[in-house]
This record gives C-alpha cells, sequence and structure tokens, in this order.
C-alpha cells in the first residue's frame, strides 16, 4: 500500500520539473566552474541531450542567468554560440569583524571580487550600525544597493550557536550580544550567516589553497589566539553545539587547566590554561625572547628566527613541539591525513615550521599526517572564505524554485 501512494499519479507532474531543476543547476555550476562554453559542450559534460541542453539554456536565459558572449569556430556549419553567466545576475558580500577593524567585500556571482572596504569599529557602540555601514560603503564602491545582495555571510571569533546563529565565547567583541543575528537580519533585510573565522578561512584553502581536493583536513590557525576547522568529507564539521574547533581550550601535560571559562555579569571568563597558553602571540612572545629573539609581536619573532638559520632551530623546535600536541590530539581521533598551519604565526613560519611539527607528531602518536602551510597567502583569508561561503547561498537561492 505504501509504495502504491509513493508512485500515484498525483506525484509524477512533479517530475519533469525536478528533473528541469536538476539540469538547470548542473548547466549553471558548470559554467561557473569553467567559464564559457557552448551547448555541445555543456551537453556532453552533463551527459544532456542536444535537446534538453538547448531547453536548459533557454530556461538559463529567460531567467537573466546567462547570455550568449560570443561563438566558437568549428568545422562545417555555423559558429557555436559560447554561453556564460550573466556576472551581475547576483551579487554577495562576505565581512571579517575584529576587534581593531571590520573589513567587507562585494563579488559577483562569479566570485569576483568588485568592491573592498576596511572600517574601525571602534567607538561604536552597535555591532549593527557598522556592519550596516561597511556594507553599504561596499556596495557604493560596487554600485548596486543593497537590495540585491543575495548572500551575506560574516566571520567572527568565538563560537556560533546552531541555534540562534549568535556567537559566544568572543571575548574580542563584546558588543555582539544575544540577539545581534536576528538584528543584523532585520537591518539588512535579508537572511544574514554568522561563521567562525577559521572556518571560513578553512572553505578558502579548499577552495584556493593548499587543501584543494581534500575532503578531510584540518586548518590550525596560530596568530593572536588558536583555532581549527574540520572538513570532513567535503563539509565543514562545527559540532552539536558549534564548539568543534575550539581547540585553545584543549588540556595539555604540564599547563594548568583553565579556571573557569563561564561569563557571568560584572566578570570576563579566565583564559589561562590548556593550549592556548603555550602558543598564543603572548606565549609565543614571551618564549623568543627567553630564546634571545625579542622583536615586536609574535609573527615578527618566528619569522627572525627562521631568517636565523641555525640560531632559531631551538625556539623552532619548541613551537612546534608545543603545536604538536595540539596536532596529535586531533590526528589521533579524526585521522585527517591533512594538517594546514595558518594564521601570522603559522605563515611565518613556513615549511621550518610545519616539517618540524609533522616530525615532533609523528613522535608522540601512531599517526602522521601531512603537515603544510597555507598557500592562501594573498589578500584575507577569512573575507575570501565569507565570500565565498555567500555565493553558496546566493547559487542556491538562484534556482530556487
Amino acid at each position: 500500500m505504501g509504495f502504491t501512494v509513493g508512485f500515484s499519479a498525483e506525484r509524477r507532474p512533479g517530475v519533469p520539473g525536478l528533473l528541469r531543476e536538476i539540469n538547470d543547476r548542473a548547466a549553471l555550476d558548470l559554467l561557473l566552474a569553467t567559464g564559457p562554453m557552448t551547448r555541445g559542450q555543456i551537453g556532453e559534460l552533463t551527459g544532456l541531450s542536444k535537446v534538453t541542453a538547448s531547453q536548459t539554456l533557454a530556461r538559463l536565459e529567460e531567467r537573466g542567468l546567462v547570455e550568449v558572449v560570443g561563438a566558437q569556430a568549428g568545422g562545417r556549419g555555423p559558429n557555436a554560440a559560447l554561453y556564460s553567466v550573466i556576472a551581475s545576475s547576483a551579487y554577495v558580500a562576505g565581512l571579517e569583524v575584529g576587534p581593531e577593524r571590520l573589513s567587507a567585500a562585494v563579488a559577483d556571482i562569479h566570485g569576483r571580487t568588485i568592491a573592498e572596504v576596511t572600517v574601525d569599529p571602534n567607538g561604536h557602540d552597535d555591532p549593527v550600525s557598522v556592519v550596516h555601514g561597511a556594507i553599504a560603503k561596499a556596495c557604493r564602491g560596487a554600485r548596486i544597493s543593497i537590495s540585491r545582495l543575495r548572500g551575506v555571510v560574516i566571520g567572527t571569533p568565538g563560537v556560533v550557536d546552531p541555534r540562534s546563529g549568535d556567537i559566544r565565547f568572543s571575548f574580542d567583541l563584546p558588543g555582539w550580544h544575544e540577539g545581534i543575528h536576528e538584528a543584523l537580519a532585520g537591518d539588512l533585510r535579508r537572511e544574514v550567516t554568522i561563521e567562525n573565522d577559521v572556518n571560513l578561512a578553512a572553505i578558502a584553502e579548499r577552495a584556493d589553497g593548499a587543501a584543494q581536493g581534500a575532503d578531510d583536513f584540518v586548518l590550525l590557525w596560530a596568530s593572536r589566539g588558536l583555532g581549527l576547522a574540520i572538513m570532513l568529507g567535503g563539509r565543514l564539521h562545527r559540532g552539536r553545539s558549534g564548539s568543534a574547533g575550539e581547540i585553545g581550550y584543549l588540556p595539555v601535560p604540564g599547563v594548568p587547566l583553565p579556571e573557569d571559562i563561564r561569563t557571568l555579569p560584572g566578570r570576563l571568563p579566565s583564559l589561562a590554561g590548556g593550549l592556548q597558553s603555550l602558543v598564543s602571540a603572548e606565549a609565543v612572545t614571551e618564549l623568543a625572547q627567553g630564546y634571545g629573539f625579542a622583536a615586536g609581536s609574535a609573527t615578527e619573532c618566528v619569522r627572525v628566527a627562521v631568517a636565523a638559520g641555525a640560531d632559531g632551530e631551538p625556539l623552532l623546535d619548541e613551537i612546534a613541539h608545543r603545536l604538536a600536541l595540539g596536532v596529535a590530539a586531533v590526528c589521533v581521533v579524526l585521522d585527517p591525513g591533512l594538517v594546514v598551519l595558518a594564521g601570522e604565526v603559522g605563515l611565518a613560519g613556513g615549511s621550518a615550521l610545519t616539517s618540524r611539527v609533522e616530525e615532533a607528531v609523528a613522535r608522540i602518536c601512531p599517526v602522521r599526517p601531512q603537515v603544510v602551510t597555507t598557500t592562501v597567502t594573498e589578500g584575507n583569508p577569512v573575507l575570501r572564505g565569507a565570500v565565498l561561503a555567500a555565493l553558496d547561498q546566493a547559487r542556491e537561492e538562484l534556482l530556487a524554485p
């Protein structure tokens, strides 16, 4: 009886519509991934017949999503028309929010950034007005209205609550209180996504960096603080509460446990203890001074140590050992195969640091992952990841029924 209902005549009229949607999405995704193509090329790569490919392109043209941009000379007969996705068919905004700056970028449907701005959030108590102002400024630079944005993704430090969309444990952004997600969506009059900044860096790494083609990897972000993004099966793993990757709280031998991470009225939580206390920027700077490398920042200390050759090796060995404690803990649980070291400190250490981390991990656990330095070195990886995440949303929305 159940099968009779499932395949009843009343359901059949929906099947052609579903097939059309699948074909339209396949053609649009292919054009976005490869650039201009002929009808024949689209049919060959998607498995569609010439007639179906023509009907698909006609529907996409009618919806203002694709256009003919030229012709490809062939053999006998007329030249074949080349189709491309119209760049202005959708725009998105990506943002990175930090305690000292807020960056915003607007990109077209191809992912090309057409405007980018940076504003100083200091002196502004209301995050909603700061975000709105930055997006408005970027949209003016792109010569579009905010209403034309089909995706908005904001990267921040902290844990994103999967129920409310708000951030927690973002101690550098005290103004980002409960209810901020709903307030931003109401102000911009569209859905807004807040995402952990290291997760967005991992999205950029998989698209443009050292993790291209890798479905399983982790990205360890070593900068002012410490963070981890986990990619499993090509998808970010956030955990039930959104806290997956908060590796700074990892208990490690010889280091006191975090005392109390709760946020209570009138008191900020303690950030002491755990892996964070070994490899934060402050900890690395203090360690470097003990090895005779005094510089203005942890990044500069590591850079000077790398340039010092043999004289800098003891410092790099110690930093690698500390990082390896976290990497080993992750690898014996997840066995990701690939670890990307990113963030300012990770980037400054380069291969001199990653090779040491790889060797140190192999000494203390049975899993030996490949450890590499990020190759997303141009621009802002968090901002780029936000744009890419927003593009995914926009492309889904373009073909929504």
